[in-house]
């Protein structure tokens, strides 16, 4: 029996630094991996939702794997002969592991955002190049792009579940439309200044017409300090069907 634990230590002492380093290696190799393919992503727009959507589950995931690999590395590092020191050490090295887990995952959802959120503005907002002139083109301001935009994609805008881009090569007139999310990142908590704040509910106070503007009042939440808050937005007024639109829909109730 002695002789079989014995064997037993001599493997964890033996493999588990390779194990540990083995582990490490795996994570480490998932976050080259997702650097080098943001590196050959071209476009703006495929890094910008490339980084919003696998950035920090990347990096969480590493952090994790690279956790479990500190604790079979150290553990393995130092022979031991009885179970009840592995026992131990095991779980000494696993709260710890725990701790700067924890302090890991609140850095990655408090902190991280505020510097994921500074790269992507500099994506979003960085000037398309035209591949008809090869020159930078213009970002239309809110009122210009409504023209390239059909009313399906203003009715995404008016109530803020989408956000449309549009960029216009003023000399050849080529138009490239990008398409983000409305809400898609959380605010800065004006109580506790983590960029928390979401979005947790809207509600059409006054319905737009076609002579004035609506009304839409968005509830916010922190998901840290539980601070609620609500603003007012205003919806455009809806447009006037053209004669040709009145007129094919008087002959089709007729």
């Amino acid at each position: 029996m002695a002789e079989n634990n014995q064997s037993i230590f001599d493997m964890i002492n033996h493999y588990g630094p390779y194990v540990g380093m083995v582990i490490i290696g795996i994570a480490v190799l998932l976050v080259l991996l997702y650097y080098l393919r943001l590196g050959t992503l071209k476009e703006f727009k495929q890094k910008y939702d490339y980084i919003n959507k696998n950035e920090i589950d990347v990096l969480w995931r590493s952090a994790v794997i690279i956790l479990i690999g500190a604790v079979i590395w150290v553990n393995a590092l130092f022979g031991e002969t009885e179970f009840l020191w592995l026992a131990v050490k095991i779980f000494v090295s696993g709260m710890l592991a725990l701790i700067i887990g924890v302090i890991i995952q609140n850095v990655l959802r408090f902190y991280f955002p505020f510097y994921i959120e500074k790269r992507l503005k500099k994506l979003r907002y960085t000037p398309r190049i035209s591949p008809k002139t090869g020159k930078p083109m213009k970002l239309l301001s809110e009122e210009e792009e409504d023209v390239y935009l059909d009313e399906g994609m203003q009715a995404e805008e008016d109530i803020f579940s989408v956000d449309y881009d549009v960029w216009v090569d003023e000399e050849t007139g080529y138009t490239k439309i990008e398409k983000y999310s409305g809400h898609l990142h959380a605010l800065q908590c004006s109580e506790c200044n983590y960029q928390t704040l979401k979005v947790v509910k809207e509600e059409i106070i006054k319905s737009p017409t076609v002579t004035e503007d609506g009304e839409l009042m968005k509830y916010f939440k922190c998901s840290y300090c539980g601070h609620k808050a609500r603003k007012t937005f205003h919806i455009a007024k809806l447009k006037e069907p053209s004669p040709e639109a009145a007129s094919s829909d008087s002959s089709a109730q007729a």
